[in-house]
């Protein structure tokens, strides 16, 4: 590996380090580096596009992003109950209010109509109520 690779390499992996970590701060010492030992098969192409420069370009940050994939998760409904439940924890950890992710919620009932809002809205109030549980 030349040294100017290395270098790129080093600064994509400090980008990918620092976007996990505005995701959601338990994140703080995630390694993108144990992906690659969790799931031998994945592509250094797809953790650079996840974590590195193309999806971590100045413009959006961390919140804003989960927002918009709570939007996208709502619209797909009960197939990704899961996945909107993380990304509800993340969202809130990376500083998202209830009432903004309520918001987003309620704007793409015109998308993945009524019924997907009304799961993701009980998806979200749960995750709130298990949030405000581990703050007492």
């Amino acid at each position: 590996m030349s040294e100017d690779f290395s270098k790129l390499f080093s600064a994509m992996m400090e980008q990918g380090t620092e976007m996990a970590r505005l995701f959601n701060p338990a994140l703080e010492r995630f390694s993108p580096v144990g992906f690659e030992k969790f799931i031998p098969t994945m592509s250094k192409d797809m953790m650079e596009m996840w974590f590195g420069r193309t999806f971590n370009r100045e413009g959006l940050d961390a919140r804003t992003r989960l927002l918009i994939t709570i939007a996208a998760l709502t619209v797909l409904g009960a197939q990704a109950d899961a996945q909107l439940r993380l990304t509800i924890r993340h969202a809130l950890e990376a500083g998202a209010s209830q009432r903004e992710i309520a918001e987003v919620i309620f704007q793409m009932s015109m998308f993945g109509g009524v019924p997907a809002m009304t799961r993701a809205l009980e998806i979200a109030q749960s995750v709130f109520d298990e949030k405000s549980g581990e703050n007492t």
